[in-house]
């Protein structure tokens, strides 16, 4: 069960703006990299479900969280069915991100009230989304599906979707700038905020820092 409730998980999506996924088999990586994400204002972070016993992983890193760090949200991302859903939701997922729209998803996370996040290509597949229940539709792959001209293209209509990119989003303050200006309500973050060379470094002071800088770019454009 999830130690936060679902309109806390999503008001702080909207909150922080950024989402850092990550995913290694070592649990104690993990940790190191969750922590610094932490200590550097990061409030969600999306462990990605990949690999063999991933949620064996995960359950170890969510527990030690709920200690060591106990207003981080932990999610789960690449879950593309509901049995995996339900596994997760089972060790304490506080969100859960799918690379696709898979309407079986929606009676899993709604019936626990386990925010979930789909992944959508098309203003059709957001609208489903929607009627699914969901407050914030991923588009995925953030990049090759337009964008932030892709978003801005939708908000024109649909002013009240909330979006968040994931893939192509960079943690700079070009990139981002474009997210934010074209509507996006927060983005995911992922190999450009933990560079292979920089996790085999153990360097986890560079991903606290650029989680800094990430927040508080992001706090600013959203004031003004």
């Amino acid at each position: 069960m999830s130690r936060f409730k679902r309109l806390q998980v999503l008001n702080t999506f909207v909150g922080t703006g950024i989402v850092p996924l990550f995913y290694n088999k070592d649990a104690e990586l993990v940790k190191n990299v969750v922590k610094a994400c932490y200590n550097g204002g990061a409030r969600v972070f999306e462990f990605t479900n990949r690999g063999d016993y991933a949620h064996e992983v995960f359950a170890e890193v969510n527990k030690w969280c709920a200690k060591e760090c106990p207003e981080m949200i932990m999610g789960v991302g690449s879950v593309s069915d509901p049995a995996t859903a339900a596994l997760y939701i089972q060790l304490g997922a506080g969100f859960i991100v799918s690379p696709s729209l898979n309407p079986d998803m929606a009676k899993i996370c709604n019936r626990r009230k386990i925010a979930w996040i789909p992944g959508c290509g098309t203003l059709t597949e957001i609208n489903l989304a929607e009627e699914l229940g969901c407050e914030i539709v991923k588009i995925f792959p953030g990049t090759e599906v337009g964008g932030p001209s892709f978003v801005k293209a939708i908000k024109g209509p649909c002013p009240w979707t909330e979006i968040m990119p994931s893939g192509g989003v960079s943690p700079d303050p070009a990139s981002l700038e474009a997210w934010f200006k074209a509507g996006v309500a927060c983005v995911g973050l992922g190999s450009q905020l933990t560079p292979k060379d920089v996790i085999a470094n153990g360097d986890f002071g560079f991903i606290e820092t650029k989680v800094r800088e990430c927040v508080e770019f992001v706090k600013n454009l959203k004031k003004n």
